[in-house]
């Protein structure tokens, strides 16, 4: 029996957050499926495990809790499961990076499809991209991140700020080659931890169950098919 039921859309994007938390944490979970999400978004608000707009959305069975928005599952997931740091700073700055995250995605996808991505502005867009890069790039030299060694926010091995951040720009760059190129250009030190976390045995597994399950798909429709072609992907 699994751990959890987690519903989010048959693509990675922001459902694979809350999926590589829970692979790293070694717990298991039931994906509730695209019939079953669109089922609750467009029932009764009472009905609802707790009320949400949209996917991701968790439930904890043993807890009988259930909570929605990609950054409260996290954050839940970490006090629950004793992944947080030890210190108030250091679980601030772990939320500011789930947040960052959450926010780039967010960008990348212009408001989950608000408009779609032209060729003038995705290079309008390209300054701000690899400005985002480099607060990752800064976070981690603040914290002692060196090549080929280190994590975001030190410590000993990696913490949700590394799965994170792993799952954020090794999702993309996996998907889009362009995008890792701009990551490896402006923010080496994020590629290499990236490259190293995403290499843990768990999250290897994800990422090729992942392509297994989805293919190419990132965050799908429209947005990504207008991704897709000023990236030439």
């Amino acid at each position: 029996m699994s751990d959890y039921d987690l519903y989010y859309w048959s693509v990675p994007f922001r459902g694979q957050f809350v999926r590589a938390v829970l692979t790293y944490a070694g717990k298991s979970w039931t994906e509730g499926g695209d019939a079953a999400i669109s089922d609750l978004m467009s029932g009764p608000v009472k009905r609802m495990p707790v009320p949400f707009m949209g996917p991701p959305l968790l439930i904890d069975k043993k807890a009988d809790f259930a909570i929605a928005e990609m950054p409260a599952i996290v954050l839940y997931l970490g006090e629950t499961l004793d992944l947080l740091p030890n210190t108030a700073a250091l679980r601030a700055m772990t939320m500011k990076v789930v947040n960052d995250a959450n926010d780039v995605i967010d960008e990348i996808t212009l408001d989950g499809g608000r408009e779609m991505w032209t060729e003038k502005s995705w290079r309008d867009f390209i300054p701000r991209l690899k400005k985002w890069m480099s607060l990752w790039e800064e976070t981690g030299v603040r914290h002692g991140l060196k090549a080929d060694s280190g994590f975001l926010l030190g410590g000993e091995k990696p913490g949700i700020a590394d799965v994170v951040t792993a799952t954020l720009w090794s999702t993309m760059a996996e998907r889009f080659d362009t995008i890792g190129k701009i990551l490896e250009e402006s923010a080496p030190l994020t590629a290499d931890l990236t490259r190293r976390v995403a290499a843990l045995p768990s999250l290897k597994a994800l990422a090729a169950k992942a392509r297994q399950d989805y293919g190419d798909a990132y965050c799908g429709g429209q947005i990504e098919a207008s991704l897709r072609k000023v990236l030439k992907a």
